[in-house]
């Protein structure tokens, strides 16, 4: 009985060291994966290097300038590269409800962001459609509508005033579902004109701003109506520029959109728009820029 206890002893006395020595491997396990994990959340969080693209659809208007503000924003932001695509607004609205994908889209019109805006009520937007992500829509510049000539101006046309009279055989507008259609097409109804000047086939149309303005640089028409930005960047003769009670304030309301995959990134460029860097440019071709 004596052997027998004190094989006992020394067996517990053995077994005691076991319990208490190195760390179990499931305990190992744990916290090999807490570091791991700690480590893929600190990788995934830093992604100030990693190379993303920003699809931006903007009004045609924008072209050259927004180009120049894109290359100036290189240096604030080296690893985001940002493509543009310019057209009417209604045809980057219609594209974007297709399908298309956009990160931030900026409009000639509050009507076509409002067409997008689910926050909007079914007047502005019959189809509810919900595309403007939500806290992220800004007015972000304002524009004016201008009557310009080619170089030549061989119809001696010198205001709007003029679009009633002889002096006209043929002027060019945007279509009505475009911006600066619709702008157009309120003025010449202010002036009283819109009517007979349809009557007497005198109005051609642009698919957008841009083809406006180049149908007056090649002197096809004898005045067109547009952007006084456009008619800057052209360097076109402007004649006349619309009174607040001729057509609507121009306002440019700019937006990310809620199917973009890189909203900081978005929302990071349009609050450089937003800047003193972007306004400079802006304003160098007569943009006002909304604070």
């Amino acid at each position: 009985m004596t052997l027998s206890l004190a094989a006992c002893g020394r067996s517990q006395k053995t077994a005691a060291p076991k319990e208490s020595g190195a760390s179990r491997p499931e305990e190992t396990g744990a916290q090999e994966n807490t570091a791991e994990e700690a480590a893929a959340k600190e990788e995934k969080e830093d992604t100030s290097g990693e190379e993303v693209e920003l699809v931006v659809f903007a009004a045609a208007s924008m072209n050259e300038t927004l180009d120049k503000i894109i290359d100036g924003y290189k240096k604030a932001a080296p690893n985001v590269t940002i493509t543009p695509t310019y057209d009417s607004s209604g045809t980057l609205k219609t594209q974007i409800e297709e399908g298309a994908y956009c990160d931030l889209f900026i409009s000639a019109a509050q009507k076509q962001m409002n067409q997008l805006d689910a926050s909007k009520d079914k007047d502005s937007n019959p189809q509810g459609l919900d595309f403007v992500l939500e806290g992220t829509r800004v007015d972000l510049l304002e524009n004016k509508v201008v009557l310009a000539v080619p170089d030549n101006n061989r119809a001696d046309i010198q205001s709007f005033q003029d679009l009633a009279s002889d002096k006209v055989s043929l002027l060019c507008i945007g279509n009505e579902d475009v911006p600066v259609g619709a702008y157009s097409e309120e003025i010449l109804t202010w002036l009283g004109v819109l009517d007979s000047l349809k009557k007497d086939g005198k109005l051609t149309y642009g698919s957008n701003v841009k083809e406006v303005t180049t149908q007056v640089s090649e002197g096809t028409v004898d005045a067109g109506i547009i952007y006084a930005t456009d008619a800057f960047s052209a360097g076109l003769t402007v004649v006349d520029q619309a009174a607040p009670e001729m057509c609507r304030q121009v306002i440019y309301p700019a937006a990310v959109l809620n199917i973009t995959e890189h909203e900081k990134e978005a929302s990071d460029f349009l609050s450089y728009l937003q800047g003193d860097e972007a306004a400079a440019v802006f304003e160098s071709v007569g943009f006002a820029t909304i604070k």
